[in-house]
């Protein structure tokens, strides 16, 4: 398609703490780029919900007001759930005031126009496979691992959303039966054993002592905490397990690692050689890449499922 024709797009990052907009060139490139604070109000999930929207709205305003001489646009949001094709209504989502709520369709009224909409692991995994770290790849999965851990694959530069829109969602296969109960229902999700807020958690659960990942990570490498060691040493370990069975169920052509914990360096290294000890395979060579987009992966990814 001729630049000349294709449109202005516009992308909504929905995140727990900020929401992140940007508008791009008919060629791709950033015209304009904002964020501003997730309206919170643990007490009203109604009014969270509502100011939510409102303040969507108000960014989407923002960047369409900078789309020069009002030339065509498109919007799409990334959301940390995924919408029921169905329902229409929004599942599975981490900002609870989301969930069963017609976000989509509220959204495309309040606008008067179609958006497109997606989870946000989809979101970072199509801007990964697009523009950054795994361009030139077939098949890609991407995992984010921060406070939670999602996933979502790419083909072809296309996402693959699977008939339950949940492809991808590999943080919540439950590896240990007998672990931690995750917010799911199920217990021992990889979430659990592998995001930053579950490997937080059972430090304080085994040692009695508050500390995040960043900090656990830390006391390993100091090499003066037996507790931290142990706990990075497990971490490490169950990392490699999860991503080598991934690797066997899916072969992928790549994986892609973001969110805040994918910044451990020790999961190049010591996490590589623990992911080809448990892939079913002698010679794993499936490249495991460190994000290049960083955390606006998930908003670029917005722009591109516009409508």
């Amino acid at each position: 398609m001729n630049p000349q024709t294709r449109p202005h797009r516009i992308g909504i990052d929905l995140g727990g703490t900020k929401i992140e907009g940007v508008l791009l060139t008919p060629d791709g490139q950033t015209l304009a780029r904002r964020r501003i604070a997730t309206p919170r109000n643990a007490g009203d999930a109604g009014t969270e919900y509502q100011e939510i929207c409102d303040a969507i709205c108000r960014l989407v305003a923002k960047m369409a007001g900078q789309v020069p001489d009002r030339k065509p646009c498109t919007i799409g949001i990334g959301i940390p759930g995924t919408i029921d094709r169905h329902t229409g209504l929004v599942q599975n989502a981490n900002t609870t005031s989301l969930i069963g709520r017609p976000l989509q369709a509220e959204l495309e009224r309040r606008l008067e126009r179609p958006i497109g909409m997606e989870n946000d692991a989809n979101c970072f995994t199509l801007a990964e496979a697009h523009m950054g770290a795994a361009q030139g790849y077939g098949l890609v999965f991407g995992i984010i691992m921060g406070t939670g851990c999602g996933g979502g694959i790419c083909i072809n530069s296309r996402l693959h959303t699977g008939q339950h829109q949940i492809s991808g969602e590999w943080g919540h296969f439950s590896v240990d039966p007998q672990g931690e109960l995750c917010w799911c229902g199920n217990r021992g999700c990889i979430e659990t054993k592998i995001s930053g807020g579950g490997v937080a958690r059972a430090f304080e659960k085994r040692y009695g002592r508050k500390l995040t990942l960043e900090q656990i990570t830390e006391g390993y490498r100091r090499g003066d905490d037996p507790d931290c060691t142990a706990a990075f040493e497990q971490f490490i370990d169950d990392y490699g397990r999860c991503v080598g069975g991934l690797i066997s169920t899916l072969d992928p052509d790549a994986i892609v690692l973001g969110g805040g914990v994918s910044n451990i360096e020790e999961l190049y290294t010591m996490g590589l050689a623990r992911v080809r000890r448990y892939a079913f395979h002698p010679h794993v060579q499936t490249p495991i890449l460190k994000h290049r987009l960083g955390d606006s992966a998930g908003v670029y990814g917005a722009a591109w499922i516009g409508q």
